[in-house]
């Protein structure tokens, strides 16, 4: 039960980072509910199409969509009368990622997937809402950016989980551990500029005989 109410409180949590993106585009009603629902269950939506389950999770219990439905409603409220912290929308978005990453990755353990697979779909669950929501607003994803860590995050934080677990931690310490892990990686990645190292490959001009 407690990893259902955190399952719907990550959706929720994506839900308003996607309905903040939709405001700062300038878009209709109908636009921030698209965006938020986008944002809060497209990694999920990925997910469980990779995986073959089916009914698709907010097809089989829609609380989802009315969490989603709610939460967008509330931003928007919520936004009409104060404007919303300059970070709110980067930092909505770590804690949703780093809740979906290790949400994801209980998943694909639930169905007996090797590690590495537990992981990418951690990853996937984690990133692709977000992915999606700064495509269908015309804006580089997140995931993409040079200038702070995403994906690396869930990787970490799903990496975690798995580790501590098979160490012999309780399966929903070893959750909180990893969420905690995630979440944290990213929030120093937004404040301290952390990155990964940059490949780049030389310009014709600077290529010497």
């Amino acid at each position: 039960m407690i990893l259902y109410v955190l399952d719907l409180l990550g959706v929720a949590v994506f839900a308003v980072s996607g309905s903040i993106a939709a405001g700062r585009k300038q878009f209709d009603l109908l636009g921030v509910v698209i965006i938020a629902t986008v944002t809060a269950i497209g990694g999920g939506t990925i997910r469980d199409v990779l995986l073959n389950r089916h009914p698709v999770f907010w097809i089989a219990d829609p609380t989802y969509l009315y969490v989603v439905f709610a939460a967008a409603a509330l931003t928007v409220g919520y936004t009409r009368i104060r404007k919303p912290p300059r970070m709110s929308l980067l930092v909505a978005d770590a804690l949703g990622m780093a809740l979906f990453a290790i949400s994801g990755a209980r998943v694909a353990e639930s169905l007996h997937l090797s590690g590495v697979i537990v992981v990418v779909m951690g990853t996937i669950t984690g990133t692709a809402g977000g992915l999606l929501r700064d495509v269908f607003s015309a804006e580089v994803p997140l995931l993409l950016r040079q200038e702070d860590l995403y994906a690396t995050a869930a990787i970490a934080g799903a990496t975690c989980y798995l580790a501590l677990q098979s160490a012999g931690l309780q399966a929903s310490y070893a959750a909180f551990c990893g969420f905690t892990v995630a979440a944290a990686l990213r929030l120093a990645s937004i404040t301290w500029n952390l990155r990964l190292p940059i490949y780049r490959t030389q310009n014709d001009d600077e290529v010497t005989d």
